[in-house]
C-alpha cells in the first residue's frame, strides 16, 4: 500500500463516522420537517459555505459551467438518496437505517460489473454475502422469528429503494471523474441538487418548513450540513477516485458499529448483546474487502 491508499483510507474512516452521525442528526430531523424541505436547506447551507471559497479562484470560477452537467447527473442520485433517507426515518430508526445501508457494497459492485467493468470474485462475493448476513443480523435484531416472518416496517422498504440510489451515485462519481478540480466537482455537486429540489418544489409545491428547525434541531442540521454533506461528499470524491468504488463502499459495513458506538455515547443506549456478533462481522467482512478488491 503506497502513502496515498493509506491516507485515502483514513480518509474513508472519517466520512464513514460523519456519515454515522448523520444517521442520528436525520433520525431527530425526520419529524420536524418533510424530507424535501431538509434536503434542500441541507443542499443551500452547504453550498452558500463553500461558494466563497470556490469563486475566490478564477481557475475554479472559470469550470463552473463545464463542470454542471456532470454534476447534475451525480447529484441527481445523491438527492433521490436523501429524499428516501429523510422519508425511511419518518417510519423507522437509525439503527436499522444504517444495518441496512452496509447492502451498498454488494449492490455497488454489481452495478461497477455493468458500467466500470469491473469483475466480482469468488472470494469477493464470499465477503459480501457475509456483510449480509451481519446486516440481516442487526436489521432483525437476532431474532430469528422475525426473520422468518419478514417484517420489515414501511422505512426498511424504503431505505432499500434508497440505497440503490446511493450506489448509483458513487458509480457515478467514477465513471463521470476525468481529471476535474475537486473541489469546483463538489460544489457543482451541491448546485445540482438545489436545482432537483427547485424543480421538486416547482411540480410539487410542497411548504418549507424552515422556521419549524430551531434550537437543537438547528444543531443538527448544521452537523449535517458541515459535516456529513460538505465534508464527506469531498472525502467520499477524493478517495473513490484513488480506491475506486467497491474499496471505498466497504467501508459501509462499519456502519452499524458506527451508528451503535455514537448511540452508546451520545444518547446513552446500549447495544444489545445479540447484535454484537453481528458488528463483529460487518468489521471483518470491511479488512477482507481491502485485501481481496482493487
Amino acid at each position: 500500500m503506497n502513502t496515498a491508499e493509506f491516507k485515502a483510507h483514513l480518509l474513508v474512516l472519517c466520512a464513514s463516522l460523519l456519515v454515522a452521525g448523520a444517521f442520528l442528526a436525520s433520525e431527530k430531523l425526520a419529524h420536524v420537517a418533510n424530507s424535501q424541505s431538509l434536503t434542500l436547506l441541507r443542499f443551500i447551507g452547504a453550498s452558500l459555505i463553500l461558494a466563497p471559497v470556490v469563486l475566490y479562484k478564477s481557475k475554479w470560477r472559470n469550470k463552473i459551467i463545464s463542470t454542471l452537467p456532470k454534476a447534475l447527473v451525480i447529484s441527481f442520485f445523491y438527492t433521490a438518496f436523501f429524499l428516501g433517507f429523510f422519508e425511511a426515518l419518518k417510519t423507522t430508526n437509525s439503527m436499522n437505517t444504517g444495518a441496512i445501508y452496509t447492502l451498498v457494497p454488494l449492490l455497488t459492485s454489481m452495478i461497477s460489473v455493468i458500467f466500470l467493468k469491473t469483475r466480482i470474485s469468488q472470494k469477493q462475493l464470499g465477503i459480501y454475502l457475509l456483510g449480509v448476513i451481519a446486516t440481516t443480523w442487526v436489521v432483525f435484531n437476532g431474532d430469528l422469528d422475525l426473520l422468518l416472518s419478514l417484517s420489515l416496517n414501511k422505512g426498511d422498504v424504503i431505505f432499500l429503494c434508497s440505497i440503490i440510489l446511493q450506489c448509483c451515485f458513487t458509480v457515478s462519481m467514477k465513471l463521470l471523474y476525468k481529471n476535474d478540480e475537486m473541489i469546483v466537482l463538489v460544489f457543482c455537486i451541491l448546485l445540482g441538487g438545489i436545482i432537483w429540489m427547485l424543480l421538486s418544489k416547482v411540480f410539487l409545491g410542497y411548504p418549507l418548513d424552515w422556521h419549524l428547525i430551531k434550537g437543537a434541531s438547528l444543531l443538527h442540521m448544521l452537523y449535517l450540513i458541515i459535516g456529513a454533506t460538505l465534508t464527506t461528499v469531498y472525502l467520499f470524491q477524493k478517495t473513490t477516485v484513488i480506491l475506486g468504488p467497491a474499496r471505498v463502499s466497504a467501508y459501509i459495513f462499519l456502519n452499524p458499529a458506527l451508528v451503535a458506538l455514537l448511540l452508546l455515547i451520545i444518547d446513552g443506549v446500549a447495544i444489545p448483546a445479540r447484535i454484537i456478533p453481528a458488528i463483529i462481522l460487518s468489521a471483518i467482512a470491511t479488512l477482507l474487502l481491502q485485501k481481496n478488491t482493487k
